[in-house]
């Protein structure tokens, strides 16, 4: 199983989090808000075979993008192939920073130096500007985390070459499975996003995933093994640029 977009260190207890991951089968992308984030994390994360830590820079955290914490991505951005959780957010909530966003993107970008990494954004209510920024500063496939955006940016998107992970609340809503059924199979991934969604009255984890392979294999038509045999080849088709570049 894949959890591409869980935010193990945002649980009261991140290590049983990743323990339970592991021992679940569940290969997990643990994405960070700052570099300060990945650097508190990294020695933890290393202890797991089946957990990859990504240095982000999340959008709506703008107002802690000072000068620090730019410095000290560009410093990490070597030391990992994950980047995340990185993008825009011009909703309501993230409004107020729009310019600061819009700049450090573009810091994360220019920091990719045009070489292959596993990216994936946040892009609420700012599909437009986050593909627009990727053509012009990054020619490779990134990944929409939760993508919940227009039809019509989501048909750019697909045209570029972009790939989607999937979580269990976008398979519970008419829009999620509209924005679900559009995409071409072979560039869905899954994801938690953990733990930001609840199941039942539960929080999310990554052995959650599972649900998100039965709800993909109906729209499918397949069975869950082969959703997940999908998942798992569309997550190595994006990956193999990057252990060319190695």
């Amino acid at each position: 199983m894949l959890d591409a977009h869980c935010h193990l260190d945002l649980y009261p207890d991140p290590t049983q989090i990743a323990t339970d991951a592991e021992k679940a089968g569940v290969f997990t992308v643990f994405v960070t808000n700052l570099p300060s984030a990945f650097d508190a994390a990294y020695s933890h994360a290393q202890r797991f075979k089946k957990v990859r830590i990504a240095l982000g820079l999340h959008p709506l955290t703008a107002s802690m993008h000072n000068e620090d914490e730019l410095r000290r991505f560009k410093e990490l951005v070597t030391k990992t192939s994950f980047i995340g959780e990185v993008g825009l957010d011009f909703s309501r909530e993230g409004l107020a920073t729009r310019d600061r966003q819009l700049a450090s993107f573009r810091f994360v970008l220019r920091c990719l130096e045009m070489k292959p990494k596993f990216v994936t954004i946040h892009s609420r209510r700012a599909e437009d500007a986050v593909l627009e920024m990727l053509a012009e500063e990054y020619p490779h496939p990134a990944v929409f985390h939760w993508y919940s955006g227009n039809l019509k940016s989501l048909s750019l998107a697909i045209e570029r070459g972009h790939f989607f992970s999937i979580n269990p609340s976008m398979l519970w809503n008419e829009k999620g499975r509209t924005v679900i059924e559009r995409i071409p199979k072979e560039r869905i991934l899954t994801e938690s996003d953990g733990p930001f969604i609840k199941v039942g009255t539960k929080t999310v984890v990554p052995a959650n995933i599972q649900l998100v392979e039965e709800g993909l294999a109906k729209i499918w038509g397949v069975d869950s093994s082969g959703a997940r045999t999908t998942v798992a080849h569309n997550f190595q088709v994006l990956m193999k640029p990057m252990k060319k570049s190695m």
